[in-house]
């Protein structure tokens, strides 16, 4: 969770998320499918990944979260820090 700081020169705003790094059917093609089962698995993370056609939500199609709030640090403040509990495509 973040509260913004009103920068008038982002027009107040800032991201909305992470954002994607890949297309979906470039995620399909390029992840590594064990990798992104084990970055999941290795959490503790409750997921649905079971082929390649589910990586197109699969981490590795973001962007560093970490990254991206970094890069804004000018709009936003940090409050609270989430950690997923479960990834399922609806």
């Amino acid at each position: 969770m973040v509260e913004g700081l009103g920068n008038p020169e982002s027009f107040e705003s800032c991201s909305h998320g992470a954002g994607r790094k890949m297309g979906r059917q470039q995620a399909q093609k390029e992840l590594d499918l064990d990798y992104e089962i084990n970055r999941l698995n290795e959490k503790g993370i409750i997921h649905a990944i079971r082929s390649r056609k589910d990586l197109d939500e699969a981490t590795g199609a973001y962007k560093d979260i970490d990254v991206v709030m970094k890069n804004q640090s000018d709009l936003v403040a940090i409050k609270v820090e989430l950690e997923p509990l479960a990834v399922v495509k609806g």
